[in-house]
């Protein structure tokens, strides 16, 4: 009677320290979620409200019926915001994705191999690409093939792919010496249990913060490209391309530059924000193993 009472207080506890955890981790999630549901919403949602674009006024005013004046050609910069924000997530998004499609296999092979030559033979050729810098790589390559939006977020990706296998392999190397890992091999257990199962939920949460910062660089690097005609067309419904060709005109119609710049800031604030209050994964109980 008395075990079982005491086991009844322990659950009891246990669903106690349960509770408040999952409530201390909303709280953490709130601020991220805040800041970034507005441009999340419109790049994602605004296209559907943007309506017919209608007669073209003055470039670089306001009033005339545009809440927020319109752009350096004079297209209204209210349906511009609406129309802008898809193309630059979308790409930003796809080429963090694609970027860990490839890191997390190859960073997690390096992690748990035991020969040198197959760790040689997959970090070698990254460091090479490493070594080339993200943008000179985007240009040379845009200056011999017009990428499009598809084109850009592999571009991306491919510079992403080095320093993500790099920081997965370094993150799981920990993880992988441990001796769970080891007591997995003997079980006979697949290399997919011990990599996605056993180190990948050890090293979760530093991954998520480095997919926050990794997402930031993304919308850095797609920015920095249309800003340069790369990838998207000079007059493109886009925010990026909107902060570049209105920014002649900022001091007399600031909206064209300051909001979809403040919406690129909240997304990348928002996605870092959110990695950095990524719940902790505690890897496998050596005795569970």
């Amino acid at each position: 009677m008395a075990l079982a009472l005491a086991r009844s207080r322990r659950g009891l506890k246990a669903l106690v320290v349960g509770e408040r955890r999952s409530h201390h981790r909303a709280v953490r999630l709130l601020p991220g979620l805040l800041v970034i549901a507005v441009p999340l919403l419109l790049a994602l949602a605004g296209p559907l409200f943007a309506g017919d674009a209608g007669p073209r006024g003055t470039s670089l005013t306001t009033g005339d019926g545009h809440r927020l004046g319109t752009d350096f050609i004079g297209r209204d910069v209210g349906r511009q915001v609406l129309l802008g924000g898809r193309s630059v997530v979308l790409v930003a998004l796809a080429s963090t994705a694609l970027s860990y499609a490839v890191a997390l296999p190859a960073g997690f092979v390096c992690a748990l191999t035991r020969r040198r030559w197959v760790e040689e033979l997959l970090m070698r050729p990254l460091d090479v690409l490493l070594s080339v810098p993200s943008l000179l790589m985007i240009l040379l390559v845009a200056a011999a093939v017009a990428p499009g939006p598809a084109g850009l977020a592999l571009l991306v990706a491919l510079v992403n792919i080095p320093d993500a296998a790099r920081i997965v392999r370094a993150a799981g190397a920990e993880a992988a010496s441990r001796p769970a890992v080891e007591a997995l091999r003997m079980q006979g257990k697949s290399w997919a249990r011990m990599a996605f199962g056993h180190v990948g939920r050890s090293v979760a949460r530093t991954l998520a913060a480095d997919a926050g910062l990794r997402l930031t660089g993304a919308l850095y690097l797609v920015a920095t490209a249309a800003f340069l005609g790369v990838g998207v067309a000079p007059d493109a419904a886009d925010w990026a391309v909107m902060v570049d060709r209105n920014r002649a005109g900022l001091f007399v119609q600031p909206w064209a530059v300051v909001v979809p710049a403040l919406l690129i800031v909240a997304l990348t604030m928002g996605g870092n924000l959110l990695a950095d209050a990524a719940p902790e994964r505690p890897g496998i109980k050596e005795k569970h193993v």
